[in-house]
């Protein structure tokens, strides 16, 4: 029996779990964003 499938698996979930809490991350932010935008009455961009 090969171990290459327990290898294969471990590696995808090293990948995947990671790349799961930046698309997270990056949704929350954006979420944020919006909520600053929509109480705060500073312009952004000065």
């Amino acid at each position: 029996m090969s171990h290459l499938p327990f290898i294969a698996v471990a590696y995808g979930l090293g990948v995947l779990v990671p790349l799961v809490f930046v698309v997270t991350a990056f949704q929350r932010m954006a979420s944020a964003r919006r909520k600053l935008a929509a109480i705060d009455p500073r312009d952004r961009w000065s």
